[in-house]
């Protein structure tokens, strides 16, 4: 069986009006001469970067803050961490759920509801059985996914309240069930933190992790930022290398889905990582990317996720009726790359 994996390093270039110096402090150009700073590391799985205007009289020590606040989210939604609260669920125990566990559970719940099952935290075996799960790819049969369909539904878990014990605990109503927070954790993470630096007093900011985007007021050039969309080219694994447009943000989240970074091709046909819960297939259709605006980036990260499942006709449609979000979508048209835009898009100068 020939087949060729392909995984991201990231998913957007940031532009930023900033010179990128991990952890060392910078001073605008601007009259204030405000001072930002930027931080760079290694989280998720990938990178992150965090650009912010330092508070006066300042005394935080955010590379620990950040390092503490990347554990935490791992401990309770990594299914890449044996021990955190979803692996210990998926290996068939009952953990107490922390509170993050229980807020990133509830949103995407009620985002599972408002699209009809297209966003599903709980299709966690069919990831696994393509292999953009936890485990290694499986022997795929119709019959497999048939079977694995019958306990997948968000309507078949919730979260109960102990009295006694005075704690939350999943309830599940096949012991089978998994859930897997991959399409929504990293937008999650970008809220989580950007809720504890806000209270440290930073109000101007940039957070990246993995390409997911939350930003907050203006640059150190007194202007909204700018974030590059890359071209959704199979194999461009360079961010930056070929963008489909540049748009500016404030006060936003912003995450972007394609399936041209994370596919693999077996016996000549192209899988993406992209699956429909409806269908148990990953999807077939010519939306390339889709870019989500949101009001913040948990909802981005899970609506990107659901346009790329339902497909760029679907996605327009929902665009349409749904103008409280924003996006980009970049879809082919006859061997023909072409981009899509809701009107409250603003693409930078």
């Amino acid at each position: 069986m020939n087949r060729k994996i392909y995984y991201p390093i990231a998913l957007l270039l940031i532009i930023i009006g900033v010179v990128i110096v991990a952890q060392r402090r910078i001073s605008s150009q601007s009259s204030s001469q405000t001072e930002y700073n930027t931080i760079e590391g290694f989280a998720q799985g990938g990178t992150y970067r965090f650009v912010y205007k330092t508070p006066q009289n300042f005394s935080y020590s955010l590379p620990d803050s950040l390092a503490r606040y990347f554990h935490q989210i791992n401990k309770s939604l990594s299914g890449y961490d044996s021990t955190s609260v979803v692996s210990r669920i998926n290996k068939g125990e009952n953990p107490r759920l922390d509170p993050l566990f229980v807020e990133c559970f509830t949103i995407s719940k009620e985002i599972w509801q408002a699209t009809n099952g297209k966003f599903d935290i709980s299709a966690a075996p069919l990831f696994d059985l393509w292999g953009f799960g936890f485990k290694n790819k499986e022997k795929i049969t119709q019959e497999k996914i048939d079977s694995l369909r019958e306990f997948i539904g968000m309507d078949k878990i919730s979260i109960i309240y102990d009295t006694i014990s005075k704690a939350h605990f999943l309830k599940k109503e096949d012991p089978r069930i998994k859930v897997n927070f991959n399409a929504i954790a990293q937008g999650y993470t970008c809220d989580y933190i950007g809720k504890k630096i806000e209270a440290m007093g930073i109000t101007d900011y940039l957070l990246e992790v993995g390409g997911e985007i939350l930003c907050k007021g203006q640059n150190s050039k007194g202007r909204n930022w700018k974030v590059g969309i890359d071209k959704p080219l199979d194999g461009n694994f360079t961010p930056g290398e070929s963008l489909a447009a540049i748009i500016e943000l404030t006060d936003q989240g912003l995450v972007t889905s394609g399936n041209y970074r994370k596919f693999y091709i077996e016996d000549g046909i192209k899988r993406s990582h992209t699956i429909d819960p409806a269908t148990g297939y990953p999807v077939k259709h010519n939306l390339l990317s889709a870019t989500v605006i949101a009001a913040n980036s948990t909802i981005a990260d899970a609506y990107a996720t659901y346009l790329m499942v339902i497909g760029f006709e679907e996605a327009k449609s929902f665009l349409e009726k749904n103008t409280h979000f924003d996006a980009i979508l970049v879809y082919g048209d006859q061997d023909k790359m072409k981009v899509y835009s809701t009107k409250g898009v603003k693409l930078a100068e």
